[in-house]
């Protein structure tokens, strides 16, 4: 269950600013601002970004706790009236392994500029940062995910969900078979998931969605390769039904049967 709608009608109460006000500080329509509260429908990653760093918020508190007034008088109030709020020290340790789980953003409409400067470390910090409790260490990036290629049966990679991936060495790219990986082109981010290890550096690639073609990829063509660790979805799953089980145990028992032949 997410919490935004309530947390973003208190921030408002908070701050004194009716609906129109706070769609117009992260460029929305009010009636989207009464759609979040109403829980008819929940903002972009994007939006949630602004939002948070907006009122010195964190993503997570945002959608997972329902935060209460003294609360939100702590985080943003007095800071802006100049009030020091004391926070206890950490071990240098810890401060250290909150560094390296801060992972940039890549949103949809920035990936052409993040293609072209993808290198270049200024850019990279002009990113909006994500904070994600992981283990997977400071080479990591987030992909807001475009299409419904990798979505079936309601399961899989929807349309803006957000991918957290891990860095795969280009010089040894180790790629695993059924593994999901994002390549980064010279003119497009492709997600796929690895079907097949093919002669002379290439590999077959094959969408989720039974609807898209497999296709094979050279992968001297990827500017940069990451590995898909784990995805943030503002959409509620069903469970699974009895025919969509039956389905994936299909799918699984044809990998393997290919992989004996």
């Amino acid at each position: 269950m997410s919490y935004v709608g309530k947390n973003i009608r208190k921030i408002r109460t908070v701050k004194k600013l009716s609906q129109a006000a706070f769609a117009e500080l992260f460029g929305l329509a009010r009636p989207s601002v009464g759609a979040y509260e109403e829980g008819r429908s929940e903002p972009k990653m994007e939006t949630l970004i602004q939002i948070a760093q907006h009122f010195g918020l964190s993503v997570d508190l945002l959608l997972t706790k329902e935060l209460t007034v003294n609360e939100l008088y702590n985080f943003d109030i007095f800071k802006q009236q100049g009030v020091p709020v004391q926070a206890p020290s950490a071990p240098a340790t810890a401060v250290a392994d909150r560094q390296k789980a801060i992972t940039p953003f890549v949103p949809a409409d920035r990936l052409m500029e993040y293609i072209v400067q993808h290198h270049n470390s200024s850019f990279l910090d002009t990113l909006p940062p994500l904070t994600f409790p992981h283990q997977l260490g400071p080479a990591t990036r987030a992909f807001e995910i475009v299409g419904a290629e990798m979505q079936h049966q309601q399961q899989g990679l929807r349309h803006q969900d957000v991918v957290l991936c891990r860095r795969v060495d280009l010089a040894e790219p180790n790629l695993r078979v059924h593994r999901i990986y994002a390549f980064v082109t010279q003119s497009r981010l492709l997600v796929r998931r690895l079907s097949e290890r093919l002669p002379n550096g290439a590999v077959k690639l094959r969408a989720d969605n039974p609807d898209y073609g497999a296709e094979e990829f050279a992968l001297d063509q990827a500017l940069e390769i990451w590995e898909v660790k784990a995805v943030f979805t503002t959409h509620l799953r069903p469970p699974s039904t009895m025919e969509e089980r039956v389905t994936r145990l299909e799918r699984q028992v044809e990998e393997l049967l290919a992989r004996l032949g």
